[in-house]
């Protein structure tokens, strides 16, 4: 609830109530009076701008200071100069918004393409209607559209313009009302000439053959899809995606960038890249500058030597606003009612209301023709008697009695008889009057013309489709923005963007994953771990890689290499506990790196037992990140070995038995659990401690520790097979 005062108390009144009252009209009229463009291509703000310059004469003429027309339209416009101004601006041939700017400029108005370039004042700056604003007012002056009252009922201003083409689709317009918005791309102007003809001669054609796609004023290159395309042209709602055009000097090292997206600036496009390259997300950039400069745009970037450009020009698509989308909502007011409309249906909307125009202009013309009938009518019967007309003038004693004498004399209406009492003296001779009949003959034929043609919706078609074709051929124009289709164009993948370096990682006891670039790894001295810790697996690959962690619990977690940031040789690392969100003192115990999951991994349980599983087992066509039952838990885990092919291997038991065995005689098996085969026996109660290669070990004398049949408890170490004998005695 809300209170309201009324008579001098507080009285509760529905929220809704308050809505409806003060809301509701501040929404509608900010919907129709302010935001959202009607079929005439302009919204209240532009149109009164205009309008203003057409009366003060500015169609065809001299300049004159931005600052003079704003200070005239205000007295149309009820806001503020400045507010007047920025509409003006974005009008303008130098602004470079429109595709058909309505407003001939000069001086310095800004750019499209510049959030930071500001206007001059107005005062500085001079304006005029553009030629092509004769085609806007075509008609206003043959009672073509309603005029209704300005905000203090001192003038008249038009409810709509006259507009001869179809201008709401030939310049973008975008406007923020209440709970709705309005966001209409421009299109070619022949282009949408073209596509009017063919609905008026044909309202079922196929529109995309004719309108293939939107056309900005900034160029650059629309990513085409046919099928996205029609959607927007059906229903109004869409997005076009938009990207720059670039130049590649590599003799230089440079690309140039010319044209940009229409709903981006140069100076977001420089904090992209600069953001990029202070992130690190990209490398292969020197240097970004602005050379815009009075021949156009140019963004400059210097790359290094190493860098591919177009692979570079693909990531900065992919992260900047060198690629953007135009959001398309094509809102408009449409007999006072906001409509979203395709783009058929907006040109049958505007082609219905500009048969209404001109029905309204041949019906000007008609009257006109009429009245001018209607007085040579008159003139006609003064041929019968000029001298008579002479008399009745001259006998006439007072100025008041001419027109009714002449009246009542030819029998003639107060119109032709003041007609021909404003007939000069020296006009009143029979060749002037026999001139002026002659024209009847002329007029009739004009007037069974005029109205065949209002008769006619055919004859006014083709009125319509005449001044389209000669607005087409005037200021028609080749297309800006090149069409670029979808499969045509080279999309990079995730994958793709990433760098693929060499590196090695490290994990330490404690578990800490550390990842080092190669290139920095041959610089760097000793590697930083904690006091207590030391490294127990170190293995190198790529950025790109599939990493393996298997943990103590039966758990294998997968992840790509390039998702661990890089480290310094002094940094600790990776926690895998809070990088892998492991259960509560579960800890990683192997790690590998793979590209291609070749080869097998061997396992060594404390049980004397053997698992060989292939690595291809933990291959998942979904991007999975834990594997829960990776091995068998039928026993404590030893050790875990990757095989590329078979080879030999040395186990000890915890009582000095060692035991030396050939991989090949554990089956593989695809089964990730299995509990594997026997290899070292258990006596008086030991278990397996150590499992190594025997390329790994110290042992020099490796057919002693073999035994003919597996599984068997092995033999005692003996020292002279050690090649590190107090290695070999500490054990394992």
């Amino acid at each position: 609830m809300t209170k309201a005062l009324n008579s001098g108390l507080l009285q509760q009144q529905p929220i809704t109530e308050t809505l409806e009252i003060n809301y509701m009209p501040y929404a509608m009229s900010v919907i129709v009076s302010r935001a959202i463009p009607e079929i005439d291509g302009f919204k209240p703000s532009h149109r009164k701008l205009l309008y203003t310059m057409y009366k003060m004469g500015l169609l065809g003429s001299n300049r004159t200071k931005s600052a003079n027309v704003v200070g005239q339209t205000m007295k149309l416009n009820p806001h503020g100069d400045q507010a007047i101004y920025e509409t003006m601006v974005r009008l303008t041939r130098g602004n470079g918004a429109l595709l058909h700017p309505y407003v001939d400029s000069k001086g310095n108005f800004g750019r499209q393409y510049s959030r930071d370039m500001a206007y001059a004042a107005s005062r500085y700056t001079e304006v005029r209607l553009d030629k092509i604003c004769e085609e806007i007012f075509r008609g206003l002056d043959k009672n073509s559209v309603d005029f209704m009252e300005n905000y203090d009922g001192t003038m008249q201003e038009p409810m709509l313009l006259p507009a001869s083409f179809p201008s709401i689709l030939v310049n973008s317009n975008q406007g923020i009302a209440v709970g709705m918005a309005s966001n209409i791309c421009s299109f070619n102007l022949n282009e949408v000439c073209q596509a009017t003809i063919a609905y008026i001669r044909d309202p079922g054609f196929r529109l995309l053959d004719v309108l293939p796609a939107p056309d900005f004023s900034t160029g650059a290159e629309i990513i085409y899809s046919p099928r996205e395309m029609e959607q927007i042209l059906q229903t109004g709602r869409g997005s076009v995606k938009l990207r720059a055009t670039y130049e590649v000097d590599k003799k230089n090292g440079f690309i140039e960038v010319k044209e940009i997206p229409y709903t981006t600036t140069v100076e977001a496009i420089i904090d992209d890249i600069t953001e990029l390259v202070k992130s690190g997300k990209i490398k292969e950039i020197n240097d970004v500058r602005d050379e815009t400069d009075l021949d156009g745009l140019k963004l400059t970037l210097d790359y290094k030597k190493s860098a591919d450009p177009d692979a570079l020009m693909q990531k900065l698509f992919r992260f900047t606003s060198l690629q953007t989308t135009f959001p398309c909502n094509f809102n408009i007011l449409i007999n006072g009612t906001p409509r979203v409309l395709g783009v058929k249906a907006i040109i049958g909307e505007w082609l219905a209301w500009r048969r209404a125009c001109v029905h309204r202009e041949i019906g000007f013309d008609l009257e006109k023709k009429l009245e001018k009938l209607h007085l040579l009518r008159g003139l006609e019967k003064i041929l019968l008697d000029i001298d008579k007309a002479i008399r009745i003038v001259r006998e006439t004693g007072k100025e008041a009695d001419v027109v009714p004498n002449l009246m009542a004399g030819f029998d003639i209406d107060a119109m032709q008889a003041e007609f021909v009492a404003e007939i000069r003296l020296r006009q009143l001779n029979r060749q002037y009057i026999l001139q002026r009949t002659a024209d009847i003959k002329t007029l009739l034929d004009e007037i069974a013309d005029l109205q065949a043609t209002l008769e006619n919706r055919e004859r006014v078609d083709k009125l319509i489709t005449r001044q389209l074709e000669a607005v087409a051929k005037k200021y028609g124009q080749k297309r800006l923005t090149r069409l670029v289709h979808e499969d045509d164009v080279e999309v990079l993948t995730d994958h793709q963007m990433i760098e693929d370096f060499r590196l090695r990682l490290f994990l330490t006891e404690h578990g800490y994953l550390k990842k080092l670039a190669l290139t920095s790894l041959r610089s760097a001295g000793e590697l930083k771990t904690k006091e207590d810790d030391q490294i127990i697996q170190d293995l190198e690959g790529k950025n790109k890689s599939d990493l393996l962690l298997f943990s103590d619990r039966g758990n294998v977690y997968k992840m790509k290499c390039f998702e661990i940031k890089d480290h310094k040789p002094s940094d600790l690392g990776e926690y895998t506990p809070n990088l892998l969100s492991l259960e509560e003192g579960e800890r990683i115990v192997f790690i590998h790196l793979t590209d291609d999951y070749a080869g097998f991994l061997l396992f060594g349980f404390a049980s004397g037992k053997m698992a060989k599983v292939p690595l291809s087992a933990y291959e998942t066509k979904t991007n999975r990140k834990k594997l829960v039952n990776a091995y068998s838990e039928h026993s404590p885990l030893v050790a875990i070995h990757h095989l590329l092919e078979d080879t030999d291997f040395v186990v000890i038991s915890s009582i000095k038995k060692v035991l030396v065995f050939n991989s090949t005689t554990v089956p593989l098996k695809t089964t990730r659990t299995t509990q594997g085969v026997q290899v070292l026996l258990s006596k008086k109660g030991s278990k397996m401690v150590s499992c190594k290669r025997l390329a790994d070990s110290d042992i020099i004398e490796p057919q002693y520790y073999r035994n003919r049949t597996l599984p068997a408890v092995g033999s005692y170490i003996r020292e002279s097979t050690l090649s590190n004998r107090q290695l070999g005695l500490e054990g394992p």
